[in-house]
């Protein structure tokens, strides 16, 4: 009998070790599982999102990400099952989106970046001498209203004095900018250029929208075909091929100077009006959320935002520490610039579709 119940504790201790290292197990996987979030985003945070310290510190705190990207006007049009948030370039478009699929507000907002255009340095300095923008080393402001002028009477770059010093210099001036239809980026310049065009006064009405029309049908034909992303005009620039002067977001430019890589002859125009884009997030599902809210709040992920050229909401610190040794690109309390206000999801729809005539 003693030897029968010794047999018996034993097996008792070992199932309750087996317990004991079963459970202990489970709690492992649950404390490091991971929650896979599939997001739409506009293709200017690619980079960012396949950042491999991005993708671990998001690791860290139990996410995997996969993306795919699209012109941020472009979402509106995707079929979003499946996805758990999507994450165009400006708000604008992410609360057209949240209002179509009644997403819960408020939306997270985890970063954000004003529009400025970059300039070859001489057609920077042909600029300045024509009263078309103010230099300081490698930044510089460009006056928006002489610009339009510029535009409304289709002058050529032979016609401003000191072009003739660069042979690239030729044909009609203009700013390359992406589709409007389609990209955020696009329409938000329509947005600045109106905006200065009516003296001040945001389109808010059919009667603005007409007014405008004409001018912002010439900014959009002159340059022809148009990408559906600022990713691919940007790199065309950086590569010296393309138009010498290119709308984009300074997010790619400050993460141009803080990857260390070269930046040739840049010059970094910031409009004395402009719109600043706020990276906002439209979640689809509570992981879509989580996420978002998480972009927002983590120190570790707005450090990382900030080295892909991001302005995180809230405390600029961050960004003017991590960029103070590039103030001769970077404008970084943007000094002399004017925050234009946007129209609405509709009127800006209204104008992209005027704009293509």
């Amino acid at each position: 009998m003693r030897r029968i119940a010794g047999i018996v504790l034993a097996l008792l201790l070992l199932s309750g070790v087996v317990v004991a290292a079963i459970a202990g197990r489970q709690d492992e996987d649950q404390g490091t599982a991971t929650k896979t979030v599939r997001a739409v985003i506009g293709s200017e945070k690619a980079d960012f999102f396949a950042d491999p310290d991005v993708v671990k510190a998001l690791a860290d705190r139990g996410y995997t990400v996969t993306t795919e990207t699209s012109g941020s006007w472009a979402m509106e049009g995707l079929d979003l099952r499946g996805f758990d948030l999507a994450f165009p370039s400006s708000q604008a478009p992410a609360e057209a989106l949240a209002a179509r699929l009644r997403v819960r507000r408020p939306l997270p907002r985890p970063f954000h970046s004003p529009l400025v255009v970059v300039a070859h340095r001489g057609a920077a300095q042909v600029l300045a001498s024509n009263g078309l923008a103010t230099l300081d080393r490698h930044r510089g402001v460009l006056r928006m209203g002489a610009y339009l002028d510029a535009a409304r009477r289709g002058r050529t770059w032979q016609q401003l004095k000191g072009s003739e010093k660069y042979g690239e210099l030729t044909g009609t001036l203009f700013v390359t900018s992406t589709d409007p239809k389609t990209s955020s980026s696009g329409a938000l310049y329509l947005a600045a250029a109106s905006y200065v065009a009516q003296g001040g006064k945001v389109v808010a009405s059919g009667a603005d929208v007409d007014r405008t029309a004409p001018l912002m049908r010439r900014l959009v034909s002159v340059q022809g075909a148009q990408q559906s992303s600022s990713d691919a005009p940007f790199r065309d620039f950086v590569s010296n091929a393309g138009n010498p002067l290119v709308l984009v977001y300074e997010s790619q430019v400050a993460s141009l100077l803080l990857g260390e890589r070269d930046p040739g002859d840049l010059t970094v125009l910031y409009p004395d009006n402009t719109a600043t884009s706020d990276r906002t997030v439209v979640p689809l599902t509570r992981n879509g959320r989580d996420l978002g809210e998480l972009l927002a709040t983590d120190p570790a992920l707005r450090e990382l935002a900030v080295r892909h050229g991001f302005r995180p909401q809230g405390d600029a610190t961050e960004f003017t520490t991590a960029t103070a040794p590039y103030t001769s690109y970077l404008n970084q309390k943007l000094t002399g610039v004017r925050q234009t206000p946007v129209p609405t999801s509709t009127v800006l729809h209204e104008m992209a579709r005027r704009a293509h005539g």
